[in-house]
């Protein structure tokens, strides 16, 4: 009787490290969940980065197709404001509008904006 209470009091404390290392040790469940949560965010890192790959790849191909011409030409036009020989650029400078910051303070000032004669 006695053996087998020894027999059972080292595999209770077996079980127990083991249940220890399990949850706290390294490689736990502790690690695993850090390490899932790197690999998600990972994940959504790289498919916001194939996205923008994927964008870049079709302006490659846009630009190496037959009518590359007018892709370069629109980019030119856009990006670097260039024009052809013999036309006319008009720029169209539109004004801003005054901020309603500057209305509150502009008639404060004005003692005939507030209504009184």
């Amino acid at each position: 009787m006695r053996v087998l209470r020894i027999v059972a009091l080292v595999l209770v404390a077996l079980l127990a490290w083991l249940q220890y290392r399990l949850w706290f040790g390294h490689g736990g469940a502790g690690d695993v969940h850090s390490l899932r949560q790197k690999v998600a965010l990972q994940q959504r890192d790289n498919g916001g980065l194939q996205q923008r790959n994927d964008a870049l790849a079709a302006e490659v191909a846009e630009l190496k197709s037959a009518d590359g011409g007018a892709a370069v030409e629109e980019r030119a036009r856009s990006e670097l404001g260039m024009i052809k020989p013999g036309e006319t650029f008009y720029r169209v400078v539109e004004d801003k509008p005054a901020t309603p910051a500057a209305q509150d303070d502009a008639g404060k000032d004005d003692p005939g904006q507030d209504g009184a004669p």
